[in-house]
């Protein structure tokens, strides 16, 4: 008997990739932050070299644009080095950072086309915003480093994600928006990471139902998941294989299709606001509700 060929699987190729390429950050945001990450988290296993090439393997695949974040993803050592060699690679570059510290340098490398920045805003007082990040001075320095990017022309969206009671959601909004912020998405937290509760474990009805298609990450271990939030389902490793092999492997299509599918919206196919090719504004979500990309962090 002749056994015929598998036909090979084509891949499922989504068109933002998400690096979080640190584990460090400086705030600690105690009842948020997914990747429970803070100023002694470690970089990961990860190195340059392995961005670099994820980085060159997805733009090859059609990857249209990367994300990069933490953790703080600026506190990388090979934060530039990586952001270069994605613009060198035909990628549009979005740093998503708390904006608590910015160097002289990385505000020359924001200028530059291509590049744009997101960032969490979570009170318009400084008690509110400092409670859920858990570092005093870090709403007045977000807050100041908002006022700079817009001042320099960058693109920056800033999310807000709705975690205390009290927390003054609407009036941060309403500051962003009169400080000249035309993107701001508000959120609510999600049962990832510092903000799971008792012994309740991570759902997919937490992800947006266009992770792992219109979305994907590599973690700093070098774990490929749905996305930064939808850690809890690996689908591949890169620091063994390519990305193009995660992403025909049936273990990556089998997540792909547990993952509920998002309802109609006037989004794209991002899992946030839409990106500058379509506009911006739109949001992505279960049902009603939308994920701003690093919600949890």
């Amino acid at each position: 008997m002749t056994i015929a060929p598998e036909a090979p699987t084509t891949p499922l190729v989504p068109s933002r990739l998400e690096l979080e390429i640190t584990n460090r950050c400086q705030l600690t945001c105690p009842t948020l932050c997914f990747v429970k990450a803070g100023p002694t988290q470690g970089h990961g296993t990860m190195t340059v070299k392995d961005w670099k090439r994820v980085i060159s393997e997805a733009a090859a695949l059609g990857v249209k644009k990367i994300q990069l974040i933490g953790g703080e993803a600026t506190l990388h050592p090979g934060f530039v080095e990586i952001v270069e060699h994605a613009l060198d690679e035909g990628l549009k570059v979005e740093v998503f950072s708390n904006l608590f510290r910015v160097r002289r340098d990385h505000w020359t490398l924001f200028e530059r086309p291509g590049v744009s920045l997101a960032t969490s805003y979570h009170a318009d007082t400084d008690e509110g915003h400092d409670e859920v990040t858990g570092r005093e001075g870090s709403h007045a320095a977000t807050r100041a480093n908002i006022i700079e990017a817009l001042r320099r022309g960058i693109r920056i969206r800033v999310g807000i994600v709705d975690v205390l009671d009290g927390q003054r959601v609407e009036e941060a909004r309403a500051e962003l928006l009169a400080l000249g912020v035309t993107q701001v998405h508000v959120d609510r937290v999600r049962a990832v990471g510092n903000a799971v509760k008792g012994e309740s474990l991570p759902s997919t009805s937490e992800l947006c139902g266009r992770c792992a298609t219109g979305t994907a990450a590599v973690l700093a271990d070098g774990t490929v998941t749905p996305c930064v939030i939808g850690r809890f389902l690996p689908g591949g490793q890169v620091q063994d294989a390519t990305l193009e092999r995660v992403f025909t492997s049936s273990q990556w299509q089998q997540i792909a299709a547990s993952i509920p599918a998002a309802h109609a919206d006037p989004c794209g196919p991002d899992c946030g606001p839409n990106d500058d090719s379509q506009g911006g504004g739109g949001t992505c979500g279960p049902a009603d509700d939308g994920v701003f990309p690093g919600a949890a962090h």
